[in-house]
């Protein structure tokens, strides 16, 4: 059962403002506006002893979150979450200043372009060049890990497919919180959960529509629960039971286990979307990060 915390916390999303419906009338600019507003839910401050500091990736703004005594080698390719219309550097330092902060690697968080002005491919080839980037700098595959969380966490896990599929090395593992790996939106958790989940309803149709453009969503390189899994470094995953995205991530674990692939499932009972980044007064959304930080330690290393 979800502890009492996480439920008046829950409780207090659902009902401290009205969350319509999204449509084609939805207004992107104000959705982007709406989404740095919300950083304030995650402190004013950066945890103590970490660092930013900006950089251009191949001409894609970026910035460093350095933990205090952080190696130099060793890097977490962070993939901004945002349904591919949102996401930025601004919104997204303090969530992820804490993955850095626990697990003790840097993080480059990049800000991939948006749709629907730049729809598939363009998060995807933003996402191989920052890595390629990584690689240029002398990192190698062995020291990197790529995270991201929502549609960040699908374009995570599309990066792999990519990058397997154009011979690059691959990272030494990858973490998805909530990621979105099918935007056919097929998973009956569409239409179970879409009265409990946080998300507005219609948002995923519209954002899908905005991402995929005139392309084929079943493309592995957009949806990649459609992809052939084979051959991919070890993953976890975590995703609420509340959430319209669970059939995403427990289909997508699912194949990925037939096909040898070392992976992690974390389903949270009661957790909303991405519970891993919400504050960590709650219990279920701490041991979480725990989770995350102690996974890429695993992997990469301090």
């Amino acid at each position: 059962m979800p502890s009492l915390r996480s439920r008046l916390f829950t409780y207090f999303l659902r009902h401290r403002k009205e969350r319509p419906a999204w449509n084609f009338n939805t207004s992107i600019p104000q959705f982007r506006l709406e989404c740095e507003k919300a950083t304030s839910l995650f402190g004013k401050k950066l945890p103590e002893g970490v660092e930013v500091s900006p950089v251009t990736v191949d001409g894609l703004p970026a910035e460093w979150i350095i933990p205090a005594g952080a190696a130099k080698d060793k890097v977490i390719h962070y993939c901004i979450g945002g349904a591919y219309v949102s996401g930025s550097c601004r919104d997204h330092r303090k969530i992820v200043s804490r993955i850095a902060k626990g697990s003790g690697v840097s993080i480059l968080l990049f800000e991939h372009r948006l749709a629907p002005e730049h729809p598939f491919p363009a998060a995807l080839d933003d996402s191989v060049t920052a890595y390629r980037w990584l690689l240029a700098k002398g990192v190698s595959p062995s020291n990197i890990m790529i995270v991201g969380e929502s549609a960040g966490g699908g374009l995570c896990l599309a990066t792999l497919l990519a990058l397997r599929d154009q011979g690059i090395p691959l990272p030494a593992a990858a973490v998805a919180l909530s990621p979105w790996t099918d935007l056919k939106q097929t998973g009956e958790s569409n239409r179970t959960n879409a009265d409990v989940c946080l998300a507005p309803k219609g948002m995923s149709t519209v954002c899908s529509k905005y991402y995929v453009g005139d392309n084929d969503p079943c493309f592995p390189w957009i949806s990649p629960l459609y992809g052939d899994l084979h051959g991919l470094p070890p993953i976890l995953i975590q995703v609420g039971d509340d959430e319209t995205l669970l059939d995403d991530s427990t289909r997508f674990a699912e194949k990925a286990k037939a096909a040898g692939v070392d992976i992690t499932l974390h389903v949270g009972k009661g957790m909303m979307h991405c519970f891993a980044l919400m504050p960590s007064f709650i219990p279920e959304c701490r041991q979480a990060m725990n989770e995350i930080c102690s996974f890429i330690k695993i992997h990469i290393g301090k």
